[in-house]
């Protein structure tokens, strides 16, 4: 083992993670290698708990659609629906199926129960209605935001009838034809509609904010913040819509980009509410540039938390999360030059690991990239020790993921 690493080792606990810090962030990202691997989620779930009760946090937000998130709000909160259909309906990419995000959101209902709002946490998704296969039509996000909107302010100064609305939008399966993602041609995305939608949108989220004072208070907090919400993701929606429409070498750049600045503005948003642990992809939080090669040449952007951390300073903190094996994936014990190789020779089969510590350790030391044997799996890169605060890294995954 290289000298000075074991000094950089600590359980992985809300106080140890304190400890890397120079003061509780308001938003604490927890990343991970990979998705749906259960023991990163199980490590999610106990972290989570533990910074509720220990640390005052009272939101998680994880990678998921921003308006199906509500849904799992509503039922923490104060128990609309049932756990199946909130499992079904309240996550995208299938996060629903997973069985630590039903016990997180089973948790956090039993820990609502009979205690007052101001103690209640709270559930966020922060990505767009997005999938990889396309994106969502943007009528829920406009309709919602009109609808708000004209029970509040003067009919005048809408700019338009929700009539209008439905005549521009014309049918969803138009907005979410699979086909756009390999045929821009079929997106309508830059057509007259489209672009009169976004004039509507900006025009609707204007009058949101020259009206800012009389709809605080004239709305409950939830009212005021889901309608920003709904405004964002109306805009988010109709640019990513746009660039699907784009038939130039640099459209897939510019769908990835726009993806993580729609969840930037997410964050950015739940920051002003309450201390928050978000958990995504290693990719989404890191300070640094995302790379991905995905058949040409390698897609960069800047990420969501590199975003945030532009703005938020030391009030936002990035940990890493880092894997030994992943055996029913075909990977196996990393090479003993990579940081994963490092770690893996530790006995703790979970830890924090101080990364400035390991930064200083391994100063002489020559690491490789640990190579990815298949897309969505993004071992550490050492060059970007620098920008991870801490480094959560467990030795060994099950033999079976999901469900």
């Amino acid at each position: 083992m290289t000298p000075g690493i074991a000094d950089a080792v600590h359980a992985v606990d809300p106080a140890a993670v304190m400890g890397l810090l120079p003061s509780r962030p308001r938003l604490l990202a927890l990343g991970e290698p990979t998705h749906g691997e259960d023991v990163l989620l199980d490590v999610r779930n106990e972290l989570f708990r533990h910074l509720v009760e220990r640390e005052g946090y009272r939101t998680i937000a994880i990678e998921s659609d921003c308006l199906m998130g509500l849904v799992v709000d509503d039922y923490v909160t104060s128990g609309t629906g049932t756990l199946d259909e909130v499992m079904e309906r309240g996550f995208s990419h299938g996060w629903g199926a997973f069985g630590p995000n039903r016990e997180l959101v089973r948790w956090m209902r039993a820990y609502n129960d009979g205690r007052p709002g101001a103690e209640r946490v709270r559930f966020a998704g922060f990505d767009g209605p997005l999938e990889i296969t396309g994106a969502a039509s943007p009528r829920r996000a406009l309709t919602a935001l009109h609808t708000y909107l004209a029970a509040r302010v003067d009919s005048a100064l809408l700019p338009h009838m929700a009539e209008t609305l439905d005549e521009l939008l014309g049918a969803d399966d138009r907005w979410t034809d699979t086909a756009v993602m390999t045929d821009p041609s079929r997106s309508v995305g830059q057509t007259f509609e489209a672009g009169q939608l976004r004039l509507l949108a900006d025009d609707l989220v204007t009058l949101l904010d020259t009206q800012t004072p009389h709809l605080v208070a004239t709305s409950t907090p939830d009212e005021w913040h889901r309608a920003r919400l709904y405004g964002r993701t109306a805009v988010g929606l109709l640019r990513y819509h746009s660039s699907m429409a784009d038939p130039s070498p640099s459209r897939m750049a510019r769908l990835i980009a726009q993806r993580d600045a729609m969840m930037a503005a997410n964050l950015l948003a739940l920051a002003e509410r309450t201390p928050t642990l978000v958990h995504a992809h290693n990719g989404h939080l890191q300070r640094n540039r995302s790379m991905m090669r995905m058949g040409g040449p390698p897609v960069e952007w800047w990420s969501a938390g590199a975003i945030v951390a532009a703005g938020l300073g030391e009030e936002y903190a990035f940990l890493a999360t880092a894997l030994g094996t992943i055996p029913h994936q075909g990977v196996g014990a990393p090479p003993p030059d990579t940081v994963e190789g490092l770690l893996y020779a530790l006995p703790q089969e979970r830890c924090l690991v101080d990364s400035g510590r390991l930064a200083a350790a391994l100063a002489d030391a020559t690491l490789a990239p640990r190579e990815s044997p298949w897309y969505g799996y993004a071992p550490l890169d050492p060059a970007h020790l620098a920008g991870i605060d801490g480094i959560v890294f467990v030795k060994d995954t099950a033999a079976g993921k999901g469900g």
